[in-house]
């Protein structure tokens, strides 16, 4: 397609001090410098950023480890990246010194936090993000399965938001967004994650009039299928993102479907199409896509925040949780909660005997900050109610958010996060939590290769 621009070209980039272990967990602290009455549009700890970062983390039954990645940093007076694995081992209930998978040269943007994904050989892939089309991003893979202590470069390239997702006997299935007409999204597929088809547009939905589109999207994978949600940006403004879509694909890209398994053409254009669940532009509300999952039938479900505007404070609220999930025939909409941050970002677990929810819903020290407390919103009837049952974090010093869902969760790593004061430059400690709402601190500061996380005992609760 002619109207879609070329990759640049990059400089290939040095090694900094990736493979290198280091001494502790220390997430990094960003802020946009977008100000506001009631400070920065987002800002804080955000190691565990963003939403559209997936996944972030993955349970491996064979290794019976939790890998994950995150946004590090190098010490509590420094906001410069580090793209970092670590893992958890579930037999010993200790984690390993954190690997710098790559050192971002200076960058300092969360923007460029990586993912992780396992292929069936055992083989862990992180791919770091890149961001528009200044900073590249890279596909990396360990040299031995299940082993997190030496990564090699595959790649490098235009890719931000990569959401790699890999289907057993087949390959690989990268959804990731383009700055070729502002956050366009594409996929690419690999059998084997060193040969890569090209890029195919995804989505690039123009409102009549327009000149530039975007999207942002969050998505998973159900066998052998992939879903995505995704908003909008009306004339490639972040600010004003709306609508929700959803698409699938069963066959690694080949075709694209919606929900009802009606064929789409690719990519999607128009803004009224069969992909579009809900029309948000006429509610004059914007959307914050958080989570996703399939229920026990196939069908999708979205986990997402709504308001009335990008600017923090009470002008734009309520900042309304919301969960869409189709039952077979309709889309239906309920409400979980309320909480008072476009960027309070959380996880959805939908499980057997419940559905779960696990977010800063409750107010934290520093209001109308992104985060918050920790708390457990659970519904017995698959999401068409909710009741919040626990909160898992109380008295907090710094705001918890971006809680992200690890893939084939368990216990004791069922979530994590990191936590951070939005009003001001802090250290950003990472924690990981279980079903119960008892918490653990990855260490800050680590003498030896591996260490018991600390257990965190909050005050007790007030609800």
């Amino acid at each position: 397609m002619s109207s879609y621009a070329q990759d640049p070209v990059f400089e290939l980039k040095p090694t900094g001090r990736d493979n290198q272990k280091f001494d502790g967990y220390r997430g990094i602290w960003f802020e946009l410098n977008q100000k506001y009455e009631y400070g920065d549009k987002y800002s804080g700890g955000l190691g565990t950023y963003t939403t559209n970062h997936l996944p972030l983390a993955i349970y491996a039954k064979e290794a019976d480890k939790t890998f994950f990645v995150y946004g590090g940093t190098t010490d509590s007076t420094e906001k410069y990246l580090l793209c970092m694995i670590g893992c958890y081992d579930h037999k010993t209930h200790k984690v390993s010194q954190p690997t710098i998978v790559c050192d971002k040269m200076g960058v300092k943007d969360p923007h460029d936090n990586p993912v992780i994904q396992i292929d069936d050989k055992g083989y862990i892939w992180v791919f770091v993000n890149g961001r528009g089309r200044a900073r590249p991003g890279f596909k990396y893979r360990s040299i031995n399965p299940y082993d997190i202590e030496k990564f090699e470069q595959i790649t490098m390239e235009e890719m931000a938001y990569p959401q790699p997702w890999y289907i057993e006997g087949k390959g690989f299935l990268n959804l990731f967004t383009k700055y070729t007409g502002v956050r366009l999204l594409y996929f690419e597929t690999s059998t084997d994650g060193f040969n890569w088809s090209d890029d195919h547009p995804l989505a690039a939905i123009l409102e009549p009039g327009d000149t530039k589109g975007g999207h942002y999207q969050i998505s998973t994978r159900n066998g052998n299928t992939v879903g995505t949600f995704f908003n909008r940006h009306p004339d490639g403004n972040v600010d004003k993102r709306t609508d929700l879509y959803y698409i699938e694909t069963s066959d690694l890209g080949k075709t694209w479907t919606s929900v009802e398994d009606n064929p789409l053409n690719i990519p999607i254009i128009e803004v009224e199409n069969p992909a579009r669940v809900i029309n948000y532009q006429e509610q004059g509300l914007n959307v914050y896509l958080c989570d996703m999952g399939f229920d026990k039938d196939g069908h999708p479900v979205c986990l997402y925040v709504t308001s009335r505007g990008h600017e923090p404070g009470p002008k734009n609220s309520p900042y309304q949780w919301k969960l869409t999930r189709w039952t077979g025939s309709d889309w239906v909409t309920s409400a979980v909660g309320d909480s008072d941050h476009n960027y309070d970002a959380g996880s959805l677990y939908l499980l057997d005997d419940k559905w779960l929810v696990v977010a800063p819903l409750v107010n934290g020290p520093q209001l109308w900050g992104a985060g918050g407390e920790l708390a457990f919103y659970e519904s017995a009837d698959e999401g068409k109610t909710w009741k919040k049952i626990k909160q898992i974090t109380n008295n907090s010093p710094r705001n918890h958010t971006y809680v992200r869902r690890p893939i084939n969760a368990q216990d004791p790593f069922l979530y994590f996060w990191a936590d951070g004061n939005p009003d001001k430059f802090s250290i950003s400690k990472l924690y990981f939590g279980d079903s119960s709402g008892h918490v653990w601190q990855l260490p800050y500061e680590m003498k030896g290769k591996m260490a018991k996380p600390i257990k965190v005992v909050f005050p007790p609760e007030n609800n």
